[in-house]
């Protein structure tokens, strides 16, 4: 008896996660517009208009991830595709073309990704809350000297949107 209530468990389990995931994914589908803030060490600086598309592709599990900064000074297109690598563990795969990828994690209705570059360490997350869509990235450097058992990272940049659903 016990076997069979951990067999259900491990099922009911994996059949949540995986509709997490669809769910996530699926809110996230349309057209969304918001302001993006950024800021540098605490100080706000400038602000720009901000579009994202989210679209299922024909690949299975893969979906266009489309921000367009409305800059008059330098606008931009980021044509991304973000791909589903393992449901039952949340990972997504972030394609940005020329071979990069990134890795996304997903914890209930946030979408995690931490990477570096340059020296740089950048954390980016998508947060569902209600009718929003709540996109930050962070960056900032190592911090302090090497040899210690913490190794601490500023936070010296901030860009974060708050999008609405355009119906």
């Amino acid at each position: 008896m016990k076997k069979l209530g951990l067999i259900l468990w491990l099922f009911f389990a994996f059949f949540e996660s995986s509709m997490a995931q669809t769910t996530f994914v699926d809110t996230c589908l349309g057209n969304w517009e918001g302001t993006m803030y950024i800021y540098n060490r605490g100080m706000l600086k400038d602000s720009l208009s901000v579009k994202l598309t989210v679209k299922k592709m024909t690949a299975a599990d893969a979906w266009m991830w489309k921000m367009e900064y409305l800059s008059p000074q330098m606008p931009m297109v980021k044509d991304y595709i973000l791909r589903l690598k393992d449901a039952s563990k949340g990972h997504y795969i972030t394609d940005e073309g020329g071979g990069i990828e990134l890795m996304d994690y997903l914890f209930e209705n946030k979408l995690y990704c931490v990477f570096e570059t340059s020296g740089v360490i950048l954390t980016s997350t998508y947060e569902l809350r209600g009718k929003e869509l709540i996109f930050e990235v962070t960056s900032g450097k190592k911090q302090g000297v090497d040899n210690q058992p913490v190794t601490n990272y500023s936070v010296d940049n901030l860009q974060r949107v708050v999008f609405r659903k355009v119906e």
